[in-house]
């Protein structure tokens, strides 16, 4: 049976992408133009204004003037080829990564001394790619998960950490177990972030932090945009777990069918308030798009 293609196109992204990567370049004087690869152009980007910023503040005019220099950061140096398109795999030691003056997360730059990952990482980096377009999900994943910095290693069973960061878009931290498929469950889940930051932006949806719900995965009541957050990224690992399921066996299986069971009970909490929550979203098509993957996941 061919698996359902799942559609992240929204023709109002696209469009923020190209124009914040020309706004950028124009930004850091660089003389390069936005290219065809407009979600790849876009997360590149990010990483040389992030890089060219920090130059600055740090008076390295050195490292200033090869952000300048180099709008693209290397990528081609760093990536590998997957279905999806060439993404850029890196591996940083999660102790060195720096974190902001007003957010606590970590975070990395791309810049002069990147390194590739190794190439088993690279391996498993180019299967959870072909695994999350294999089950539908090729459009998200080339759009908004460019670049992936593999972090710590860890067993089947234990906590993976993974995460993104507003001003890095298409950019993703994961743990790992060396599992392509979890992997790629957790690509599916923080490419969602991506994807909803960016359509939240584009289609210039302003979410109040005073209207708050009950999320059942922080158990405490959040901002709306977190709500709608984790009732968007959530269902999609849903989706992608379902498709995977029956292509796995032994440990994976009953890995992958565990967390399916925990987030059924926990996306049915949010039936009543979801609605409410998309009365929120006053652009129609996103609206839409939320309230699909919410129900798909529901039904499963």
């Amino acid at each position: 049976m061919r698996t359902p293609l799942t559609t992240f196109s929204l023709t109002p992204i696209p469009s923020l992408h190209q124009r914040r990567t020309q706004q950028i370049r124009t930004l850091l004087q660089t003389d390069a133009t936005a290219q065809d690869h407009t979600a790849v152009d876009y997360c590149l980007a990010h990483h040389a204004l992030e890089g060219a910023e920090s130059a600055a503040r740090s008076h390295d005019a050195t490292a200033l003037d090869w952000y300048r220099t180099h709008p693209g950061t290397n990528a081609a140096q760093l990536s590998i080829p997957t279905p999806v398109g060439p993404r850029v795999v890196i591996s940083p030691n999660p102790e060195d990564l720096p974190r902001s003056a007003i957010s606590e997360t970590p975070y990395y730059v791309l810049g002069p001394t990147t390194q590739p990952a190794p190439p088993d990482l690279r391996e498993l980096a180019a299967d959870a790619y072909a695994a999350g377009a294999r089950f539908g999900f090729a459009d998200l994943l080339a759009n908004h998960a460019v670049t992936l910095c593999l972090l710590r290693h860890k067993q089947l069973g234990q906590t993976l950490d993974s995460w993104t960061i507003t001003r890095l878009p298409g950019t993703v931290f994961c743990d790992h177990v060396g599992e392509p498929t979890v992997l790629a469950r957790d690509l599916v889940h923080e490419a969602g972030h991506n994807w909803l930051n960016d359509a939240l932006v584009a289609t210039n949806c302003k979410l109040s932090d005073e209207v708050t719900f009950y999320s059942p995965w922080k158990d405490q009541q959040r901002p709306v945009f977190g709500f709608v957050h984790a009732c968007w990224a959530f269902p999609l690992t849903m989706i992608y777990t379902a498709r995977a399921l029956p292509h796995t066996s032994g440990a994976l299986h009953r890995f992958l069918t565990s967390y399916l069971d925990q987030q059924r009970p926990l996306l049915a909490a949010t039936t009543s308030d979801h609605p409410r929550a998309l009365e929120l979203i006053t652009h129609p098509e996103l609206r839409e798009r939320l309230r699909t993957i919410h129900n798909e996941a529901l039904s499963l």
